[in-house]
């Protein structure tokens, strides 16, 4: 299929972009990377009346350090993301997902916020951010404002982001000594979106896990935290009986829909595989 006509524009600031925000409501649809947009497009699952372009906008761009903070700009794409020093070293669990988003030509033009601000509970970034307990920046009409990331994902394709918003950033805890990470996928293809996908961020003290955040996706409308799983991992080491304890609270709490090609009970399984490998790496 083609995609429905409409109207094209790229503006050369963020207040242009508003004003053709507020101009055209629900009408308009914001364009970044443009890897999810274009598809539903031709899809003719949407049929806006104007494109606003954003890609010219330098200051949306960018990875720095700012004190303790990892600030990457929502303009910022996947391949950058994957190739950064700053990335690797300040959040790790970043470096290791980049590789795994889609193919090379997708990660060399999507972006950090077109991914977040599409919110498919598929995808890597959303339910990375949540495990980095990240802020996604936003800037409306009204002047700039923080959601943390456990906050910012309602529903499907569904955002705490208001009409007339767009994300400007993402602001990571840059990592520190104590702190662990780990990442892992399973998916009939590389490249392919997840069956379920699970990321790890351990506070730890010696071998114990003095606090840890695990996040899935791909098993759920948004990026779901088990909180009970992290409960039971808490002063604790990463061995068989935390394993076993921390898998027992998330069937209590991750209940996976099945999709076209695989049941709830498949999700759920293959969770559980993850949960155990990733752990196990933590301890190794």
């Amino acid at each position: 299929m083609k995609a429905p006509d409409f109207d094209y524009v790229k503006p050369d600031s963020i207040a242009r972009v508003h004003a053709l925000m507020a101009e055209y409501g629900d009408d308009a649809r914001i364009l970044a990377g443009g890897q999810s947009l274009i598809t539903s497009l031709n899809l003719r699952l949407s049929e806006p009346r104007l494109l606003i372009d954003i890609g010219g906008l330098e200051e949306l761009r960018g990875i720095a350090l700012v004190g303790d903070t990892l600030r990457i700009g929502a303009l910022t794409r996947h391949c950058e993301i994957e190739t950064s020093p700053l990335v690797a070293k300040h959040a790790p669990l970043m470096a290791q997902a980049a590789p795994h988003i889609g193919h090379r030509a997708i990660r060399n033009r999507g972006t950090l916020g077109g991914s977040i601000a599409h919110a498919d509970p598929s995808a890597e970034w959303p339910a990375c951010v949540v495990a980095l307990d990240a802020s996604i920046v936003l800037l409306g009409k009204g002047g700039e404002r923080r959601v943390r990331a456990d906050d910012f994902f309602l529903d499907l394709y569904t955002t705490a982001r208001a009409a007339d918003e767009i994300v400007t950033a993402v602001e990571i805890p840059a990592a520190t000594a104590s702190m662990r990470y780990a990442f892992d996928e399973l998916a009939r293809r590389r490249g392919d979106f997840a069956i379920v996908g699970m990321f790890l961020a351990a506070q730890m003290q010696g071998a114990k896990i003095e606090r840890a955040r695990l996040v899935y996706f791909g098993a759920g409308s948004t990026p779901i935290r088990a909180r009970e799983a992290e409960k039971a991992l808490a002063g604790r080491a990463a061995d068989d009986a935390a394993i076993a304890a921390a898998q027992a609270a998330l069937s209590r709490e991750l209940h996976p829909g099945a999709d076209l090609y695989h049941s709830a009970e498949t999700k759920q399984h293959l969770a559980n595989v993850l949960t155990r490998r990733l752990l196990l790496r933590l301890g190794a």
